[in-house]
């Protein structure tokens, strides 16, 4: 076992003990962290076209609708939540409680923090004045679709790229951060980065992730490189733990992840250039146009100020010092919306 595994342990927590049952309410009290019963959980949402777009026409993933800070049935919804038949109004959020530096308790006072934790806050804010107007779900890579669909969540803020496929069955803002899939190794590893080095290698990702498309695919994949793709687990931090304890040979991730899973753990490094261009958006129900647009509204606040934008202070904050060692992103993307 590798010496890092402790320290990834301490911070983060076992990913299996935190992540079954699939869906679980952020602990630590106070409004950020409120427990509904779960008959106050919102009623399923049918899953209809909506702000979705068929993968069979998409051609920009990335398109979503325009800002707007107009009110409809989807923030109705939110505005009017009850939990135990008293009114609470509050955002129910789908994050991430194991991706340091993006979605992840601080050890320290066990709170949820990170760059996905401050934009979901924002648009707390937007919506209710409040940032702490939030109830935090932690949700697996593999759960984070079935959520929105259930209506068991109201957006998933959790490092989630943009794709075809996924519009199908989910609708996204504008994108607010760009990454890239890239390979974490052992720090002796003779592995260079997404090439011929991995033939023979037993490759992890988690179900669900992007990094599982890519391996599958049958000109670029596992197959392509001669390499060994274990089985799949539900979250990142389990490939870490099993690259750690020496059960596999790299994993395959999304850069802006392993960057802070880099940092923290020094007895593993990112290698070769990333390998894909992936855009990050804010997840939501293909039928809350309302919501989208207004999310859009709150990622064109984000954004704007320049240097000074609540966008770049984010940065600043939770991802320059590790991210920077990979690749330089100093703004976040330009919006792209439908016509």
């Amino acid at each position: 076992m590798r010496s890092g595994l402790v320290a990834v342990v301490c911070a983060l927590g076992v990913t299996t003990a935190i992540v079954g049952p699939a869906l679980m309410d952020g602990g630590g009290g106070g409004s950020r962290q409120s427990r509904p019963s779960h008959g106050s959980r919102p009623g399923p949402h049918a899953v209809g076209t909506g702000s979705g777009v068929a993968a069979e026409s998409c051609k920009k993933p990335e398109a979503s609708l325009r800002p707007s800070a107009a009110s409809g049935p989807a923030i109705k919804r939110i505005k009017e939540r009850e939990i135990n038949g008293h009114k609470v109004g509050k955002l129910i959020a789908g994050v991430d409680q194991n991706s340091y530096r993006w979605g992840y308790r601080d050890p320290a006072t066990g709170e949820l923090t990170g760059f996905d934790i401050d934009l979901v806050r924002a648009i707390a804010k937007d919506i209710f004045g409040d940032p702490d107007a939030v109830i935090y779900r932690t949700i697996p890579t593999n759960q984070r679709i079935k959520a929105l669909q259930q209506g068991k969540v109201d957006v998933v803020v959790r490092a989630m790229t943009i794709n075809c496929d996924r519009v199908k069955d989910v609708a996204f803002s504008t994108a607010y951060f760009q990454a890239g899939q890239q390979v974490l190794v052992p720090d002796d590893s003779s592995i260079t980065g997404y090439n011929k080095t991995l033939r023979g290698k037993r490759v992890c990702t988690a179900k669900g992730s992007t990094a599982e498309a890519v391996l599958d695919d049958p000109e670029k994949g596992v197959k392509a490189l001669g390499a060994i793709k274990v089985k799949l687990v539900p979250s990142q931090l389990d490939c870490l733990v099993r690259l750690q304890m020496d059960q596999v040979d790299a994993v395959i991730t999304d850069n802006a992840l392993a960057a802070g899973q880099a940092a923290q753990d020094p007895s593993v490094k990112l290698v070769g250039p990333r390998f894909t261009d992936e855009l990050y958006g804010v997840a939501m129900n293909k039928n809350d146009d309302d919501l989208v647009r207004r999310v859009n509204k709150v990622l064109e606040d984000y954004r704007r100020g320049g240097a000074d934008s609540p966008w770049q202070r984010a940065y600043r904050t939770w991802l320059a010092e590790d991210f920077g060692r990979t690749q330089r992103n100093p703004a976040p993307p330009d919006p792209v919306y439908k016509n």
